[in-house]
């Protein structure tokens, strides 16, 4: 299937809003569903998850490492593993999200999980942060990106503009969505730089979106009226949730509002040409007693 017939994605194209579910299923096929719904009921375009192989992506110190869970006191690696999806739940992800007439996608972790999540019809793939400065990974989603014409996210957290530069030049520049965001959970206002959106654009020469980790909405919404055709934001049931990013995730209420104020924002944009509106015509001839320039 040709994906870029699916999926219209131009400077002209509404927001692309995705909501990020991540981990946040904790491992629970039921909770994930859950999830999907209320992106859907929001109005959101997508849903994402996260796919790793443990055993590639843990780092070696790490995987006997205890830590305590709500599943009880495990290796670091164990819970790793005991809240993947594998291709059970995937499958059961790919029919529920037609079901409901949502994409879905994943970013992977690892090239392994890469293969693997290809065999769905996603509409596109999402490198995180973490993978940014991988080449051998970046080659490998060049290549899928060309042989399935499949567009690509870039996620830029713990980069600079030099490293950014590094990674589209790898990835190719083509169908490549570039994704400003602060990789810390949750991120600190004062250190997420909406202005580098202006740089990336600038810079790039190419569509930018905002991967937010921050709380609250107002910021979300100032990079959608900086530009920005893809907005990304966690999604949860309860900010509260045992798990790392739930903190840092929009509850149901918070992510229907931000889906409300994205689309009011985006008709307010309008083409940036200063002229009269067909509704003040009859206030001019009610104001306008001196018209003699």
């Amino acid at each position: 299937m040709n994906h870029s017939l699916r999926f219209p994605l131009d400077s002209n194209s509404p927001v692309f809003v995705i909501a990020e579910i991540g981990i946040n299923h904790n491992g629970d096929i039921n909770l994930a569903k859950k999830l999907i719904d209320v992106a859907v009921e929001a109005g959101c375009n997508a849903v994402k998850f996260q796919k790793r192989n443990p055993d590639e992506t843990v780092p070696e110190h790490y995987k006997n490492i205890l830590r305590e869970t709500p599943w009880g006191v495990m290796t670091y690696l164990e819970y790793r593993k005991k809240i993947e999806f594998w291709k059970r739940e995937y499958s059961e992800i790919d029919q529920y999200c037609k079901s409901k007439n949502i994409y879905w996608s994943a970013s992977c972790w690892d090239i392994d999980s890469l293969n693997f999540i290809i065999q769905y019809d996603i509409p596109f793939l999402k490198i995180p942060s973490a993978l940014l400065t991988h080449k051998n990974y970046l080659l490998k989603v060049k290549e899928i990106k060309e042989r399935h014409k499949l567009p690509v996210f870039l996620s830029t957290g713990m980069s600079d503009l030099n490293l950014v530069k590094k990674a589209v030049e790898c990835i190719g520049i083509n169908n490549l969505i570039v994704m400003h965001t602060i990789s810390t959970y949750p991120a600190k206002n004062e250190e997420i730089n909406l202005n580098a959106i202006r740089t990336l654009q600038n810079e790039l020469q190419c569509l930018v979106g905002y991967s937010g980790h921050e709380r609250g909405l107002q910021i979300s919404i100032a990079a959608v009226a900086m530009g920005v055709k893809v907005i990304e934001r966690h999604v949860t049931l309860d900010r509260s949730m045992w798990g790392t990013d739930h903190s840092a995730s929009l509850e149901p209420e918070g992510l229907r509002r931000l889906i409300r104020d994205i689309r009011i924002v985006e008709s307010a944009m309008g083409d940036g040409n200063k002229k009269i509106v067909d509704s003040e015509r009859k206030i001019i001839e009610k104001l306008r007693k001196v018209n003699d320039l």
